[in-house]
């Protein structure tokens, strides 16, 4: 239950709470203190690390396709007038059946104060698929925005080593007073005031419709990333990324964490698109010889496919792990 806590609260944007080794097991501290004084460990972390450097991105490749034919079944859909995957990322219909984005349909809910049954029933499809997926898994494998983002970060990174460029990190914790001010906008005003900026919504309409004046928006924000915070709205800004959060921190689909097998060599936090879900991974943190990363994982797969020693793995609670 404290690890749920904890993960709702790195989720709303707070650090990762401090460990408190007093409540460490008399194993779980042999264990520990096992890892700090194995002086073999470099030599196994550069042998591992170079046969891991040998694998392809193999779960970035697949996410990476997934997220571009989703997106692309829109504009097919729309361009050829066949019903099967109809309307934009916020309010679609699969074959006739009607899903919709949650965070979009929380605001035209409390923006026209009444429920319209096909929401209800678009709602649930996509409850119950985003929590089976678990954590922000929208995140890093539909929201086109995400990809344009991860791109960006790329360019940003090679910025930073050539000196061009510096990232400047916000609270985290931004992103949760976000949330509630578009929430109380939307009461307010009667309309749904986060779609007119939303990111996500605008790419997804411009590959379908075509592309509009909202556009400069979104390009704005991705010079900002570019240039001066990396990944700035999806880390301090998009409620969408909390909300699904919420969804899927009850989910019993998880990335698991085991102590024993682990290096501490640090690759898993490098790749990490939001690191402070890895913070367990760092030696002497971890709080039990299995931990479930938190519900702010984007379920990306990259450090699952980058960790040397297959620490990290996929785990579906009742059936088993490493999938």
């Amino acid at each position: 239950m404290s690890n749920f806590r904890d993960s709702l609260s790195q989720l709303f944007g707070n650090p990762p709470k401090r460990v408190d080794k007093s409540k460490f097991s008399v194993e779980l501290v042999a264990m520990h203190k096992e890892k700090k004084f194995d002086k073999a460990r470099i030599e196994a972390i550069h042998e591992e690390l170079a046969e891991a450097k040998k694998s392809p991105q193999k779960w970035r490749r697949r996410r990476w396709a997934t997220l571009i034919i989703i997106n692309l079944l829109f504009v097919v859909s729309y361009w050829l007038d066949i019903s099967m995957l109809e309307g934009a990322l916020t309010a679609s219909r699969f074959v006739g059946f009607h899903m919709a984005d949650l965070n979009s349909a929380l605001q035209v809910m409390l923006a026209y104060k009444h429920i319209v049954l096909n929401l209800v029933i678009g709602t649930t499809t996509i409850f119950i698929m985003w929590w089976l997926l678990g954590g922000r898994t929208f995140c890093s494998w539909v929201c086109p925005y995400h990809l344009l983002a991860e791109w960006a970060e790329m360019l940003h990174e090679k910025l930073v080593a050539k000196g061009w460029a510096k990232d400047h990190p916000f609270d985290r914790r931004t992103r949760t007073w976000f949330w509630f001010i578009f929430v109380i906008l939307a009461v307010v005003t009667g309309y749904t005031v986060y779609e007119t900026i939303s990111p996500t919504g605008i790419i997804s309409r411009a590959l379908i419709y075509g592309p509009g004046l909202a556009l400069l928006w979104v390009g704005l924000l991705l010079l900002f990333e570019i240039f001066y915070s990396r990944r700035a709205w999806c880390r301090y800004g998009c409620p969408i990324g909390l909300t699904y959060g919420l969804v899927g921190s009850i989910s019993p689909f998880k990335v698991q964490y085991h102590l024993k097998d682990c290096l501490h060599e640090g690759e898993c936090r490098k790749v990490c698109l939001v690191p402070h879900v890895l913070d367990t991974v760092i030696k002497g943190k971890a709080a039990d010889f299995d931990v479930d990363i938190g519900a702010d994982c984007t379920r990306c797969g990259r450090c699952v496919e980058v960790c040397p020693t297959e620490s990290l793995t996929f785990k579906f609670k009742g059936i088993g792990d490493k999938l």
